[in-house]
């Protein structure tokens, strides 16, 4: 059965910029976040308090959120690697922060330099300081569906990831598609392992379009009871530890999809297909929403 209605997190600003080439100018970002809540986006990751050698286009992120035009019920999300990454995200007054594991041990060492197991230890240091200073806690598992460097990835494996992140206080598992690989059963296989052990509601999908199946997988998730999906804006994205991964899902599509099956979401499509035209001229680069690019066209 389809959930009513859907929460969509916004990962454009952060994930879907991180990738990008040269330098994206603050204004660009801060109207983009903006445009976005003003759409009707109430969970927007804003940005990431990571090492800015390795993702340099996260380095200002204390000054997107010094800067931002904060809009009532809207959660402003920072990535958060590390009690470093956090404590700088808790002075910047970011609404909550977030932690990523992966569900390979080959990822995990590309992406976080460590195992599993060490990033668990240093994610539940991250969890321990979220809780002292009551900040919510979201949880990120990478791969969930394969691994650009060894493969098929176990679904037990990502139960039990899961579960250590939420027992650590992670209010919500997001499960990433990284390299955009699953099927609509690949997807149904990981959420039946995991449903078997945890609410629906306790968790999330992030998937990317590499290969297209993006909505399928999606549309998988909410007939599981799934009503979580992480999406940005124009399809911008992909992932610096991952060749070849091209972008997440496309907000816009997401929305034409719930749409179409009468679920509520709460955002207005052609908002956020504006912003999305938008921060594409800025980056001089096209636009992979089907959904806005028809909007767009059906409108000028």
């Amino acid at each position: 059965m389809l959930p009513s209605t859907v929460s969509i997190v916004e990962v454009g600003p952060r994930d879907g910029l991180q990738n990008e080439p040269g330098n994206i100018e603050l204004i660009h970002k801060l109207e983009l976040i903006h445009a976005l809540a003003d759409a009707g986006l109430t969970r927007i990751e804003a940005g990431a308090f990571v090492n800015p050698k390795w993702v340099p286009q996260m380095a200002d992120s204390e000054a997107v959120f010094a800067n931002l035009r904060r809009k009532p019920g809207v959660s402003y999300c920072a990535l958060t690697p590390n009690l470093k990454g956090f404590e700088r995200a808790r002075q910047a007054n970011a609404s909550e922060v977030a932690i990523f594991a992966a569900a390979s041990e080959a990822f995990s060492q590309k992406n976080l330099n460590c195992s599993i197991e060490q990033s668990l230890a240093k994610f539940a240091e991250v969890a321990s300081a979220a809780r002292e200073h009551s900040i919510p806690l979201r949880g990120y598992i990478s791969c969930v569906l394969g691994c650009p460097y060894s493969g098929a990835v176990t679904p037990e494996l990502c139960l039990e990831i899961a579960q250590e992140l939420l027992s650590m206080g992670c209010y919500e598992i997001s499960l990433g598609d990284t390299i955009g690989t699953g099927t609509a059963a690949s997807t149904q296989t990981l959420l039946k392992t995991l449903l078997k052990r945890i609410a629906p509601e306790k968790l999330a999908v992030h998937m990317h379009d590499t290969y297209g199946q993006a909505l399928t997988n999606i549309y998988t998730a909410l007939q599981q009871g799934i009503a979580v999906a992480d999406s940005s804006v124009a399809g911008l994205g992909g992932c610096p530890y991952a060749k070849g991964a091209t972008g997440n899902v496309a907000t816009e599509d997401v929305l034409y999809l719930l749409n179409g099956l009468g679920i509520e979401h709460g955002v207005d499509i052609n908002k956020v297909a504006r912003a999305g035209a938008n921060i594409c001229r800025s980056l001089n680069k096209t636009n992979n929403s089907r959904a806005a690019v028809a909007l767009l066209n059906k409108a000028s």
